[in-house]
């Protein structure tokens, strides 16, 4: 088994983040080592679920613990190659914080379940509906492989109240670019 891959966490406005992701086609020691090292970065900055694109990757893959508890593995999910097939359930409206936008925070309006195919780190293929807090995350994550992301998602009064931390994190951004 190989060592964890080591990640930071990609911010705002960073190009990365608008790219769709490629599907994984190799289900071996790499992607075990990518999805270790993901949910570990994911507990090590607080989150609940992680996209590959928040840490530079390309790649169709996202992880998640429910409960943000890593003394509680059985909590943790990889999800490989997902697609959402059909939503169901009333909308329900939720504050929701993404890891690529610090301090950024927003009600999002969802709906409660969502059946998904997708694939474990071990290639086996899964189809199941997720409700609830769950089904929120996934919908969450899944949005980051499509390049779509929380300011993306906000109404105008989210965006007005989050206008100074967004400015905040693409200022931060072009001052990278230049050092």
């Amino acid at each position: 088994m190989s060592e964890p891959k080591s990640f930071e966490v990609v911010l705002f406005p960073d190009p990365v983040l608008r790219k769709e992701t490629v599907p994984v086609t190799a289900f071996d020691d790499e992607l075990k080592a990518i999805v270790d090292g993901m949910l570990e970065r994911m507990f090590e900055s607080q989150g609940v679920g992680l996209a590959a694109p928040q840490v530079g990757l390309t790649k169709s893959i996202f992880v998640l613990n429910d409960e943000g508890d890593k003394d509680k593995p059985d909590r943790n999910m990889a999800i490989i190659n997902p697609t959402i097939k059909s939503f169901a359930g009333k909308k329900t409206r939720h504050e929701e914080g993404c890891l690529s936008l610090p301090g950024v925070h927003a009600d999002i309006t969802r709906p409660d379940r969502c059946l998904v195919h997708h694939f474990d780190v071990d290639g086996n293929e899964i189809e199941k509906e997720y409700e609830g807090f769950l089904s929120r995350i996934i919908q969450h994550e899944y949005d980051h492989l499509q390049g779509v992301l929380l300011v993306d998602r906000m109404g105008a009064g989210d965006k007005m109240k989050n206008r100074a931390a967004v400015e905040d994190l693409k200022a931060a951004y072009r001052q990278q670019l230049e050092d």
